[in-house]
This record gives C-alpha cells, structure tokens and sequence, in this order.
C-alpha cells in the first residue's frame, strides 16, 4: 500500500463508526463492533468491523472480517467493494471525498509506480465468490464445474471497459483471476468480459485485458511442490484440474509469459501444457529449455484439439484422463490421477 494510502485507511480508521453509518448503514453498533450483513450493506450480522482497537494489526480499528465468507480487510476494502469501484485512484478518491480532502491529491496518487498492481490488488478485492454467479454460468458452459472452488477467481457484477483512451466507460460483468508471483503476492488480474447470461465472452473488441505486473508470473492453483504443470489459458489449465485437483498448476496467460515464467526453486519435475499452434510450440521449447538449463525434468502436455479445454468439451472428461494418463510419469499417475479416482 502507498505511503498515500496508508494514511487515508489511518485517517478512515480514526472515523470507522462514521464511515460504518455510511457506506453500511442497514448495520448496527453492538458493543465495540458494527454488524452487518456484508460489504454490499445487506442487512444481518456476518460482518464484523472493529470500532476500536490498535493501531495496526489485524486487531487494529476498522479491520473487519465477513463469518461467512472469511474474506477481511481494511475500511478502504470497505469502501472499494461497496461502491463497486475497481481502480485504485477511484478507491483513494472515494475516501478523500468522505474525508473532505483536496481530490488533486488523490489524482496524484495514481502515477505512482505501484499504481497498476495496486490497482490489481483493489480490483480483485471488489470481486465476489464466483459460486452461483454469471462467471460460474460461464466456466460450466466450458465444462468447468470446479471453478467456483478456486479461490484464485472472483467476479465482479460491473466491471469498467473502454474500448479505446477516448471511448465512453462501459459496465460488464467480468471473471477476475489474480495474477500473483511467487510468494502469493497480487502484482495483477486478468479481466474476461463475459455476456450477461454468461453464455460467452461479452461482445467487445477486446473482452480480456489484464492489469498489473504479468511477467514471470500467472494466476496459480495450488501452492507449488516439487512438482507443477504450467499453461498459458486459464480455461486450459482449469480442464486439467478436473482430473489432477491435487497437482499445483499455473496459467501465465499467453504463450509469451509462459516462456517467461519464473519458476519455484523447489520445482524438480515441471509439467509444460502446450497449446497447439505455432506461438505455443515455441513458448513450451524455450520454457522447457530454461527449466532443464536449472535440472528440472520437463514433460510435455499436448492436447488432441487446439487446447485442452476444448478437449474436454469436445471429448469429455473421461477421454481426457485417457489422454493424459498416457503423457504423464508413470509416479505421477499414481499420485496424482488414480489415487483421485480411488478416493472418489
């Protein structure tokens, strides 16, 4: 967080049942808490916000925490989610606003270097719980039925879109997926506008855009081990989680950043899951390169269509796990595949 920031969430804290009355108004004071529903201000008693407390530290005052959900955060948490606002200058200007602050500050603020994974890390905390929403309808439509279980995804009902600098702000609904490095920090989000019944991506020139810092890192499924399969698309790696749920997985989200992936010093057997086409050919030949110049065995993942997603649409499931019970260390398929099977 900024120095900027820093200082409006202690200057929010120093006024919590004030912002509290504000921004979650169907809640109520009870003892040295406000209750309410959640950060949408629904009415109930889920969240708990501090009204007193330290001065920092999770028992610090304005820190909050969703029963329900075990999502927590800060009152600029509070107010990003609450208003639906997914940019951190918006989120600073917002709290400058209840503040009474000067907003040429705040603007400012957003040219700072930090700016646009800070702006990631607001954005992915706007979000909500992919389960039962337009991105779960989505993710199904792709055969993906275990989406909603990753906690690397969210969705957020309105998210901004311009098609160009100068082109009027848009809402759609969108799946977030947090890109983050290796030590689980967000340094970025990848965007994917989606059609309103989630029947598709939305119809835009462009219906996925990320923010942030992408290279070297990916939006990651599981804590790496010594082992790990690695990507480009989201969708492909979510269609191999279908049948490896227990093998940590990476999507770097273009054939490019794949080649670039920073891998985990423990890593001793990587997983390279090429798409088939000629940008996704090269990235798995540089990426595997790079990984046996660091004496990490390398396996290739190849697909029968053009990813593997569209593999499990077209085929199935069960296809699927023939295909990829044929491609994988004999060890592995042991760890990773039949004892899923057994257990199931």
């Amino acid at each position: 967080m900024t120095d900027r920031a820093s200082d409006l969430a202690r200057r929010l804290a120093d006024n919590t049942e004030a912002v509290c009355r504000t921004y979650l108004s169907n809640g109520c004071r009870e003892g040295h808490t406000w209750r309410v529903g959640d950060v949408e201000n629904t009415p109930g008693r889920s969240l708990s916000v501090r009204l007193e407390g330290a001065e920092s530290g999770k028992r610090a005052a304005g820190k909050w925490i969703d029963f329900a959900t075990g999502e927590h955060g800060d009152l600029l948490d509070v107010i990003a989610r609450n208003r639906h606002l997914d940019t951190f200058k918006d989120v600073l200007e917002e709290a400058r606003r209840f503040l009474s602050l000067p907003q040429a500050q705040a603007r400012t603020t957003s040219h700072t270097p930090t700016g646009r994974p800070e702006a990631a890390r607001w954005l992915f905390a706007s979000g909500r719980a992919v389960q039962g929403t337009i991105a779960d309808t989505y993710l199904h439509r792709r055969g993906i039925t275990d989406g909603h279980e990753c906690c690397a995804l969210r969705f957020h009902p309105t998210c901004f879109y311009r098609a160009h600098e100068d082109a009027p702000r848009e809402t759609w609904p969108a799946l977030l997926a947090a890109v983050t490095n290796l030590d689980g920090t967000v340094t970025g989000v990848l965007r994917t506008w989606l059609a309103c019944d989630g029947s598709g991506k939305a119809p835009l020139a462009t219906p996925r855009r990320a923010l942030g810092r992408l290279l070297g890192n990916g939006v990651r499924f599981g804590a790496p081990t010594q082992t790990m399969a690695a990507g480009e698309g989201i969708e492909t790696i979510l269609s191999l989680r279908l049948v490896l749920p227990d093998m940590p997985m990476v999507a770097a989200l273009s054939a490019s950043h794949l080649a670039a992936l920073i891998l985990p010093p423990s890593l001793q057997r990587l997983y390279i899951v090429r798409d088939n086409d000629a940008p996704g050919g090269r990235a798995a030949a540089k990426l595997r390169g790079r990984a046996e110049g660091a004496g990490i065995e390398t396996v290739l993942l190849t697909p029968q269509a053009d990813d593997f997603n569209s593999d499990l649409v077209t085929v199935g499931r069960q296809a699927l796990t023939a295909l990829l019970r044929r491609q994988l260390a004999s060890e592995d398929v042991r760890r990773f595949l039949d004892s899923v099977h057994q257990a199931g």
